[in-house]
């Protein structure tokens, strides 16, 4: 089940994963997923320089051995490189080791100990298994771009309607989400701008969890 607005309840349920950062000040986190991708990922990073915006690009390790020039594009502009696992593999259909495997293929390409589960699924033997060596990013909001593929404004409203200080957003860089992602984002940056918000990466090193 994909929910636009993750349900308290449910992040409730699994307290070991990072679902939005407990803030006073007006900041966002926007993240994107699955690449890094030729004809997309350059686009994503020339909207967040305009407005001067930092995100988190969790990176498939695929891709990441496969276009390193963008992933030090990425770590060039000031963003942050996270592990979204070597292959997208859902953890419902994995075994323990072989999941545990692929994080920790992703984490020594991409160099980072910041692990999203793909699909944003993983089981709780798995989550124990991987929280001594990986910080466990989820999302607080997912805008469905690559899902709202000729309807960007539902896109745009998943995100506006429902964002709030402290969250984490999820987008994808993408072919599937380029199309609503070119129209959306920066719509979306020059709205929260004007709001007054910050937009900041997110970090982990072995102590837990900081913020950047």
């Amino acid at each position: 089940m994909l929910w636009v607005n993750v349900p308290n309840w449910f992040q409730r349920l699994f307290p070991k994963l990072i679902w939005k950062i407990p803030s006073t000040e007006k900041t966002i986190y926007f993240t994107f997923d699955d690449g890094p991708t030729p004809q997309v990922t350059p686009k994503v990073l020339d909207f967040l320089f305009q407005y001067n915006a930092k995100a988190t690009f969790f990176c498939t390790g695929s891709k990441a051995e496969k276009y390193p020039e963008l992933v030090a594009a990425i770590r060039n502009a000031g963003h942050v490189v996270g592990n979204h696992g070597y292959k997208h593999i859902s953890g419902l259909f994995s075994k323990t080791t072989s999941y545990l495997e692929n994080a920790n293929k992703g984490a020594a390409i991409t160099q980072s100990n910041l692990f999203r589960p793909p699909y944003g699924r993983i089981m709780p033997w798995q989550i124990n298994a991987i929280k001594s060596m990986h910080s466990i990013v989820q999302w607080s909001i997912m805008g469905m771009d690559f899902k709202l593929v000729g309807n960007p404004g539902k896109c745009y409203k998943n995100v506006v309607d429902n964002a709030s200080s402290g969250y984490i957003v999820v987008f994808h860089d993408t072919e599937q989400a380029e199309e609503c992602l070119a129209e959306v984002l920066p719509r979306l940056l020059k709205h929260f701008t004007e709001e007054g918000y910050d937009f900041r990466t997110l970090k982990s090193n072995n102590l837990g969890f900081i913020i950047k």
